[in-house]
């Protein structure tokens, strides 16, 4: 039992220490970061953080700096394969050109999931968390 503690706990992260990083948060954000520390609730310290926006096959990256992630908001933690980042096959663009189509895209998925709720909610009686009936 006591072989399989590092590898079901935030114990499982030592050996990514000091180790370029990609963060996947709840909020759809993507962050690259070397992983400096963590805690027993898998809060996470990044350096050197990017947050990184898509569009299609092109990206564009915000300097981040120092960056603490609490953990529950960690969807996917993978280590960057320094070997094969160069070839990936996306176009660095400046920021200006992906950030409106991305906001663009973050306004239509709202516009989806508020849809979804309300159909969720009216037809199978499924409110979405922290809301109506949620209560205690």
């Amino acid at each position: 039992m006591d072989s399989l503690i590092p590898f079901t706990t935030s114990g499982s992260l030592v050996d990514s220490v000091d180790k370029k990083m990609l963060v996947v948060l709840r909020d759809g954000r993507k962050l690259i970061g070397v992983l400096r520390s963590y805690d027993q609730y898998a809060n996470l310290v990044l350096e050197d953080t990017v947050e990184r926006i898509y569009h299609g096959s092109a990206y564009g990256d915000i300097q981040r700096g120092i960056f603490i992630i609490r953990g529950e908001n960690v969807v996917l933690l993978g280590e960057v394969d320094l070997d094969k980042e160069d070839n990936v096959p996306l176009t660095p663009v400046p920021l200006e050109h992906v950030i409106p189509p991305h906001r663009q895209e973050q306004e239509q998925r709202k516009i989806r999931e508020v849809i979804k709720a309300k159909v969720l909610l009216e037809e199978k009686g499924f409110a979405k968390e922290g809301g109506e009936g949620d209560g205690y």
